[in-house]
């Protein structure tokens, strides 16, 4: 990811526009004595962590005497509740030493991918890069396994900004946000009255207040009072003795906007906030209708105490799986459990200026031509409800497209990216007879099937959209594609009982790899086949990895079910939108204890339409095995005896293959596959 960063860095003075950092979190633990002090302390984590945690000579220091199990009972977020823009690459900066040399489990910023956080017994200040995938900006570490000591000196979150974006202008969404005006005839709307419910910017619910049928209380507009001089919200919070964890919602209030949020929308959000005694609350984003949940993360916890604060930070709308969130909701009593009384004022969801209509942003990176939104072209009406545009120049190679964006709004990058169009198929067809429905979907790019000047035509009636080229490169039409006929085996030995039932096995002890010789994008659309058998009926669960060994997505082409006899998988695999990055397909030969021999052979991984070979059709540089625990990642073992070490890199590091995946030498032109990455050689 470093030389990602590198490349867009180099190109970003190549192009001449300059760029500025951002930071987005920054944690510096000398800055507190206690670890009661630290805004994290009191969010989400678990309880062995926080018993583990304390502040020490200005560093947060971990030390452990036994590990948990599972390792991931004892977690924390030194960060978190800050919303990251997919597509950004940001720059997690650290410093960190440890009594011994070890890794602890991390999440990535934006990223749901797990990854090793090393340590060492010296004090190392370095950086590490990530591209966010989602728009959760938390850091997660995980520690069970740790035996003996940390100290993190800070902690720090930055990204690179484009320093000539459009000036950002505001502009106000709430109605009756500083509560002057009494409800009127809204102080009787339900909170599920889809037809009126967004006209009121601040709801409330108190435990047995608004009693329902199922004998439960229901949100009702905001109570409005005279407090200090001006009028505020109030939620007069009775004591929640709700058993167990729905006590945290036994009262709420929630911030409700006129209409829903794209999933990295920007908004701006205030709030001034108080409470009758110290009390911490949870957010979270919920539907249009107040109590109708949707993501467990909006902007983070809010710690208030008996004096007024303000809260005024721009966010980008958190993901949640979809594009149905309306509101900020808090959830009032997560640890304070007494009758509070929560006191709100001057809400306001803002949201940023921005042209509204279509809009296409166009790059072609075999050319060089990068995304610029700021130029997006804007689309013209081609009546009968149709809206055409033309991306590329007519007899000039050099402007020629290869991908688009089309997008709702101009005027901001994430803004833009966030209110994309995505056409239902990932493999695009071009001519008069090709329509494609498309909906909405966030940082969707467009693959054109070629790289020219296109004309694109969007039919508002029926959400449709057409692809016309005018002129430039042939579509690659679909190649013979034949089965790899390498013969895996993989002898996986017994392994121990499981970590959960007293041992120290895991299903993904022994494990095979199908390695991809590039990187997919998420939504893209891949097919795989394969013939297998076992010496003994055995499932194995699978996964989506980067490089073997460094997990991204629990779910892949899902159980593949061993017997002794020869069957045959063929699938249609799509990437998950958590595994963008992904390399390659694990298969956890692990899950039963007994030693197992598995069997794989004539495996085919191409694109959907046919056009490329994710592996080479012959030799076993895309097969990876581990047999046991204690092995490491490493090439199919060739027959001589000797294993092909796995270096943390591309298996066909330094080789060149054509988009059938045959080896080529250097000199060939054409479309080929170097370093894993697709590339056009004239």
């Amino acid at each position: 990811m470093k030389k990602l960063f590198t490349l867009i860095a180099l190109l970003t003075c190549f192009l001449g526009v300059k760029a500025v950092e951002k930071v987005d979190a920054e944690m510096d633990f000398s800055k507190y004595t206690d670890i009661s002090e630290v805004p994290f302390a009191s969010w989400r984590g678990s309880e062995s962590a926080f018993a583990r945690l304390s502040i020490k000579d200005g560093c947060l220091h971990f030390e452990s005497a036994e590990a948990t199990d599972p390792s991931w009972d004892c977690q924390f977020f030194p960060i978190g509740g800050v919303n990251a823009e997919v597509g950004t690459v940001y720059t997690l900066h650290y410093k960190i030493k440890g009594d011994h040399a070890g890794n602890v489990s991390m999440l990535g910023f934006g990223q749901t991918p797990y990854g090793a956080f090393s340590i060492t017994t010296d004090w190392v200040e370095g950086t590490v890069d990530y591209e966010a995938t989602n728009n959760d900006g938390n850091i997660l570490m995980q520690c069970g396994d740790w035996i003996g000591t940390w100290d993190i000196a800070y902690l720090k979150i930055t990204h690179e900004e484009r320093a000539n974006q459009r000036p950002k202008e505001w502009v106000p969404l709430l109605v009756n946000g500083n509560a002057e005006q009494p409800w009127g005839d809204l102080a009787n709307v339900r909170f599920d009255d889809q037809e009126n419910n967004y006209k009121i910017c601040a709801w409330g619910k108190e435990k047995g207040v608004n009693m329902n049928e199922d004998g439960g209380w229901d949100p009702f507009p905001a109570t409005i009072e005279e407090v200090d001089g001006s009028h505020v919200f109030v939620v007069h919070g009775k004591v929640a003795d709700t058993e167990g964890d729905p006590s945290a919602w036994d009262n709420q209030f929630w911030i409700q906007g006129p209409r829903r949020f794209m999933p990295g929308e920007k908004v701006k959000v205030h709030f001034r906030y108080k409470a009758s005694e110290a009390a911490t609350t949870n957010t979270q984003i919920h539907h249009q209708n107040p109590s109708d949940y949707m993501h467990w993360a909006a902007i983070g916890d809010i710690n208030f105490t008996t004096e007024w604060q303000e809260y005024d930070q721009e966010i980008s709308w958190p993901s949640g799986g979809n594009d149905q969130g309306w509101s900020i909701a808090f959830n009032l009593n997560p640890q304070n459990k007494n009758a509070i009384d929560f006191y709100f004022d001057d809400l306001a969801i803002d949201e940023l200026k921005l042209d509204h209509g279509f809009f296409a942003a166009y790059a072609n990176p075999a050319a060089g031509i990068e995304y610029n939104f700021d130029e997006a072209i804007q689309f013209e009406d081609g009546g009968d409800g149709t809206m055409i545009v033309t991306v590329g120049e007519a007899g000039k190679p050099e402007t020629w497209v290869s991908e688009i964006m089309i997008s709702t709004v101009r005027g901001d990058d994430g803004s833009f990216k966030a209110a994309t169009l995505k056409p239902s198929t990932g493999a695009i067809e071009a001519g008069d007879e090709f329509w494609y429905d498309y909906a909405e979907g966030s940082n969707a790019k467009i693959k054109l099937p070629a790289a020219g000047v296109w004309q694109i035509t969007l039919d508002t009636g029926f959400k449709a959209i057409n692809f016309i080229q005018i002129e430039g490169d042939t579509p690659q039409g679909p190649i013979e594609i034949n089965a790899n006929p390498t013969e895996i085996v993989v002898k996986a030995p017994e392994r121990d009982i499981l970590t959960n039932d007293g041992g120290t096995g895991q299903p993904w002890d022994s494990q095979f790899w199908i390695v991809a010789n590039r990187t997919l994008e998420k939504g893209e659309a891949t097919i795989l086949s394969f013939k297998y058998k076992a010496s003994k009926a055995a499932k194995t669960s699978t996964q989506c990895h980067a490089d073997p060994g460094s997990y991204l997505h629990w779910a892949a082409i899902g159980d593949v079910n061993f017997t002794e006899d020869w069957q045959e998988f063929n699938a249609t695999f799509t990437v998950p939108n958590e595994a963008d990055g992904m390399k390659s397909i694990a298969f956890n030969m692990a899950e039963i204890q007994e030693a197992n021999n598995y069997e794989i052979k004539d495996v085919i991984w191409k694109t959907e339409d046919g056009t490329e070979s994710l592996i080479n059709q012959t030799g076993k540089q895309n097969f990876y095995v581990k047999e046991g625990a204690t092995d490491s990642p490493h090439v199919f073992d060739d027959g001589t005896g000797i294993k092909g070490v796995y270096t943390n890199g591309n298996a066909t590091s330094g080789a060149t293959y054509n988009i059938a995946g045959q080896r080529v030498s250097k000199d060939f032109k054409g479309i080929v596959i170097e370093n894993g990455k697709k590339i056009v050689v004239k």
